[in-house]
């Protein structure tokens, strides 16, 4: 009786083990296989699901943008690039017909998306909601810098991002302001001292680091992974504004108290000119956008915008600085279809190039040329009647955007030092009487001209 029962308790074990064993295999193949996406986001993708955490967090966050009417759309770079390099597949895909996950679940910490600040409704209402979705929330929000101007205003705080955290991956919602400019805006993510600096690996973000400047994006709605999304229409032009978008805000406080110690022209000289000024900044900002040809701010203009937010209205022309590689010469040709013709063209690519351009009631438009060497940039200045060079010297620097006189262009990231450069520490000052010849602190001899070259190098119209 006892060896019968001992058969038995074996053979029960082994059935025991057996079925445990077979319960092992069906898990690991429908719930913890790479292809499902539960050990793997490799390029083939895994299967769409809600297993995801990433994906999961997705579907959530775009079910309760729908719910509240707030059209989000995707601005995620790592995911964009993605998506670009697949775009017709993506573009030609319906909803609810991809069986891979291929660009919403590759492990990551953030997904970010924008949204318009007008779109922005019942904010209360859709926070409550959100943590009922099982999101963690945190609003950043701070001063609207648009107001700095304006005293009885000046301070007012506005919401820049919204971090929502589903688990272990988490929402980044950047807040989109349109400026004047026609441009898009958003602010720096910037934490105040109470804020739970562990609450998401804020370093990773996308965006936030700095203020950030874009061009309004036409909008294509596609199924990316199976869910509907809003993408910029243009991928490869929008990724190609992310690492350039870097913004700089004019310093209105600073140009309030620069106007209260040395007070504002507003003879109707000054006016006039600063009216001109504006409309042919707008016109050769557009001309130069058309061509696809980078420039900003330079000389007296980018002082302007620096020291008093406006045209400074005693420098009777309109200053703008091109990386030399970037010249072509169809800007001639552009300029003077739209009604601007050259005035003088001085040095040559190679060396000193410059160019000016009539505009109306006698105010010009001066561009100057930068060249890069190993230490600094340089631009060049020829003197007609002698055939003298002068150079310029500049520590080098890199590009931001800027907002001056209602229209988004480019200054000197290292705006400081490219204006001490060029008018030394007591640039706060103003100063009538300037001679481009000697008065810049950065101008240098350059040698002559050979006369022999002048009728190719002082060219006058």
């Amino acid at each position: 009786m006892s060896k019968i029962n001992k058969n038995v308790i074996l053979a029960l074990l082994t059935l025991t083990s057996s079925v445990f064993l077979l319960f092992q295999l069906y898990y690991y193949k429908h719930y913890l296989s790479p292809k499902n996406g539960a050990g793997s986001s490799g390029a083939k993708g895994s299967k769409v699901g809600n297993n995801n955490i990433q994906w999961r967090a997705v579907k959530k966050f775009l079910k309760l943008a729908s719910s509240q009417d707030m059209p989000v759309f995707l601005i995620d770079p790592l995911i964009l690039e993605a998506i670009n390099r697949d775009f017709d597949q993506v573009k030609n895909s319906s909803y609810g017909s991809v069986l891979e996950c291929k660009y919403l679940c590759a492990k990551r910490d953030f997904t970010t998306f924008a949204l318009l600040d007008h779109l922005l409704k019942n904010e209360e209402n859709w926070f409550q909601i959100a943590e009922r979705m099982g999101f963690q929330c945190l609003k950043i929000q701070s001063k609207d810098p648009r107001l700095d101007g304006i005293d009885y205003l000046s301070g007012t705080e506005i919401p820049l991002h919204y971090i929502l955290k589903l688990a272990t991956h988490a929402i980044h919602l950047v807040i989109f302001y349109e400026r004047s400019g026609n441009y898009l805006w958003h602010g720096q993510l910037r934490l105040k001292g109470h804020s739970d600096r562990k609450f998401v690996p804020f370093r990773k973000l996308q965006f936030g680091h700095y203020p950030g400047a874009f061009d309004r994006p036409e909008l294509l709605q596609v199924s990316v992974d199976g869910l509907e999304v809003q993408i910029p229409k243009d991928l490869t032009h929008f990724l190609e504004e992310v690492p350039h978008s870097r913004f700089i805000e004019c310093r209105f406080k600073e140009a309030r108290a620069f106007f209260q110690k040395y007070h504002d022209d507003i003879s109707v000289e000054a006016m006039m000119f600063q009216k001109n000024a504006k409309v042919l900044l707008h016109l050769a900002a557009a001309t130069l956008k058309d061509l696809g040809v980078r420039f900003w701010l330079s000389s007296g203009t980018c002082l302007g915008w620096y020291r008093q937010c406006s045209i400074i209205p005693h420098s009777k022309d309109v200053d703008l600085g091109i990386f030399v590689q970037d010249y072509t010469s169809d800007i001639i040709t552009a300029f003077q279809n739209v009604g601007l013709p050259l005035k003088h063209k001085f040095g040559k690519v190679k060396d000193s190039l410059e160019l000016s351009f009539q505009g109306k009631d006698d105010v010009k438009l001066d561009i100057f040329f930068f060249y890069e060497e190993t230490d600094h940039m340089w631009n060049g200045g020829t003197q007609a009647k002698s055939g003298k060079k002068f150079k310029y010297l500049f520590p080098k620097f890199t590009l931001c955007w800027a907002e001056f006189v209602e229209i988004k262009v480019r200054v000197p990231c290292e705006i400081l030092n490219y204006i001490e450069a060029n008018y030394g520490k007591t640039w706060m000052i103003p100063e009538k009487t300037w001679d481009w010849k000697s008065s810049p602190f950065n101008v240098q001899p350059n040698g002559i001209w050979p006369v022999a070259e002048w009728d190719d190098v002082i060219q006058l119209y």
